[in-house]
């Protein structure tokens, strides 16, 4: 199995509720950041060799045909060099609204990981998800207006890094109909998955805050 379907948009763009609905279309088991932490005696050596620039995609997507959010997001070049034939999802939104979102989420706790406000038992695992971020163009320190730079500078380099025909630029709340038409599917009855606000981050990180 390889990947077929790997999503390039940044945390707080809407890349939980992709991965839900790319399950929901019978495409995954979805890789997301979230895998890392279920599995994290297997994947976060892996993720640790690719920022340390050996990264094993066959290892670390093994029985995922579909990727989105980081740590995945900060490797689209390697990626597309790796699977050139794959379909590529850039999720984004308004520069402003990210930036207030990520600011109080992401980037908030890699702020207090730095100063002792998470768990020794997944400080490595705060580490490796640093070093993605910052790989991707958000180091710590930036302000809002810096904030806002990077993540147009990234949709970007997304942009000039895969082909148009086999990028879709997605905001998630456009729903179902585009994704599907991408990704030659048909239309669920159903909602589109609408999940991952501020408050339900804080939750599912919760046990890694001191």
């Amino acid at each position: 199995m390889s990947l077929k379907v790997i999503g390039t948009g940044v945390g707080r763009t809407g890349t939980y509720s992709l991965k839900l609905a790319i399950n929901e279309l019978g495409l995954g088991p979805c890789h997301h950041m979230e895998e890392v932490l279920i599995h994290m005696p297997e994947q976060l050596p892996l993720w640790q060799d690719a920022v340390a620039g050996n990264p094993n995609f066959g290892a670390i997507y093994d029985g995922y045909p579909a990727a989105v959010d980081w740590p995945t997001a900060g490797f689209h070049r390697e990626l597309f060099a790796a699977y050139p034939d794959a379909k590529f999802i850039l999720t984004h939104r308004d520069p402003e609204r990210w930036a207030d979102s990520f600011g109080a989420t992401i980037y908030k706790l890699c702020a207090m990981s730095e100063t002792g406000g998470v768990i020794s038992e997944m400080q490595p695992w705060m580490a490796m998800a640093m070093a993605v971020i910052a790989k991707t163009g958000f180091p710590l320190g930036l302000d809002r207006d810096g904030l806002c730079a990077a993540f147009e500078a990234h949709m970007v380099a997304v942009k000039a890094t895969i082909p148009a025909s086999q990028l879709l630029v997605y905001e998630v709340k456009e729903g179902w109909e585009p994704l599907c038409a991408f990704l030659g599917v048909p239309v669920p009855d159903g909602p589109f998955p609408n999940t991952n606000n501020r408050g339900e981050f804080w939750d599912k990180v919760a046990p890694a805050v001191a």
